[in-house]
């Protein structure tokens, strides 16, 4: 039988070696990872929507690098967080896009983005940053 001490001290040894996720982080650096692990597949490596998947949806998901140009030269923050989190009608032409998953997008945070308060996951701020950092 081990005595209860050694017992609290193995557990307790054990949890330290057991690391914890680390936060998500909101930066460009974390944004391009995110791209490249679950967008780029459909709207390509250079975010210009020529990605391999893309192949079998019928028409080629949209250039991701001139959204600020489309929006008279302002990144729509919002409008591309909501994009991706699903926020948007079946009629809308983004309906055919997967949703984005939010379990490991971090901790939910509170940002300004087009003039208006919105609770995101840090991972949907870092994504946004990214594609506002890729604009033309």
């Amino acid at each position: 039988m081990i005595p209860k001490a050694l017992t609290v001290a193995i557990v307790a040894a054990a949890a330290g070696c057991t690391p914890e996720p680390g936060p998500v982080t909101m930066d460009v650096a974390t944004g391009m990872t995110l791209y490249a692990e679950n967008c780029a597949v459909c709207h390509g490596t250079d975010a210009r929507g020529a990605g391999a998947a893309s192949l079998g949806l019928g028409e080629v998901p949209p250039s991701l690098v001139g959204l600020s140009r489309q929006n008279r030269g302002r990144f729509p923050r919002a409008y591309v967080i909501e994009i991706v989190q699903g926020k948007v009608g079946p009629d809308h032409p983004t309906a055919a896009m997967p949703e984005f998953g939010t379990g490991e997008l971090g901790t939910l945070v509170r940002v300004e983005s087009d003039g208006k308060e919105i609770v995101v996951p840090a991972g949907l701020v870092a994504l946004a940053n990214y594609l506002e950092s890729i604009q033309e």
